[in-house]
């Protein structure tokens, strides 16, 4: 029955909008916690380090934390394989380019697919430079993120990646949470405009809270 759900249209689409809603549930927590940035190096360090202990006695150290990892990943196959396979079945519904080239569709709808590879890319950057410190400028330090950050914004080509990855997510998020609205039954015509503000808002105050970040350090807020 599973095999049946995920070979259909239907079930790769649901498979896409749960692990779509659970990324964005992640995303609005880890916006937050960047945020504390903007309180120093202290309150910043101190939630990484809070991250690493969540669920202490009883979930041992790091415990919580790789259990989130491993969900977030398993979402990110999911979302990704299901996009790819869907994507390759719509060109091979229609193996000829349509008569008419005027875009019938939003800007955000338009570009889902080169997003979506964009922030693929983005991912395994930031977790190089962030978390294992692979690529990461500066000379990477193990416990204490605040300055890593601030080591990875104080670059042009930090600042470049990790804007338009958050101008690629926001676009992102603008259509997903529509068409996952729309796939999980929750969208209707009386809806439909309530949905796309929320998406519009959601969007919007996602990318603003992590471009802050890079643009806190660049002006010298965040030092």
């Amino acid at each position: 029955m599973a095999r049946t759900v995920w070979d259909s249209s239907v079930g790769k689409k649901t498979v896409m909008a749960v692990s779509g809603v659970i990324m964005l549930l992640y995303l609005v927590a880890h916006v937050i916690g960047n945020l504390k940035i903007f309180f120093g190096a202290g309150e910043f360090n101190h939630y990484a380090h809070w991250l690493r202990t969540v669920g202490e006695p009883f979930m041992h150290y790091e415990w919580t934390l790789w259990l989130v990892r491993i969900v977030l990943v398993a979402a990110v196959v999911a979302h990704a394989t299901s996009a790819y396979q869907l994507s390759r079945r719509d060109i091979k519904a229609r193996p000829s380019k349509y008569v008419h080239k005027k875009p019938r569709a939003s800007y955000a709808t338009r570009t889902m697919r080169w997003g979506g590879i964009i922030l693929g890319l983005f991912i395994v950057w930031h977790i190089l430079d962030l978390t294992t410190g692979t690529v990461h400028s500066g000379g990477f330090q193990e416990g204490h993120p605040y300055q890593n950050v601030v080591d990875t914004f104080s670059t042009w080509y930090g600042n470049v990646v990790y804007i338009v990855a958050m101008l690629a997510l926001g676009l992102h998020i603008r259509h997903g949470f529509w068409s996952a609205a729309q796939t999980l039954g929750v969208g209707s015509r009386t809806r439909d405009r309530a949905l796309k503000t929320v998406a519009d808002v959601l969007a919007l105050l996602l990318t603003a809270g992590f471009i802050a970040v890079p643009v806190g350090v660049m002006t010298g807020v965040v030092s």
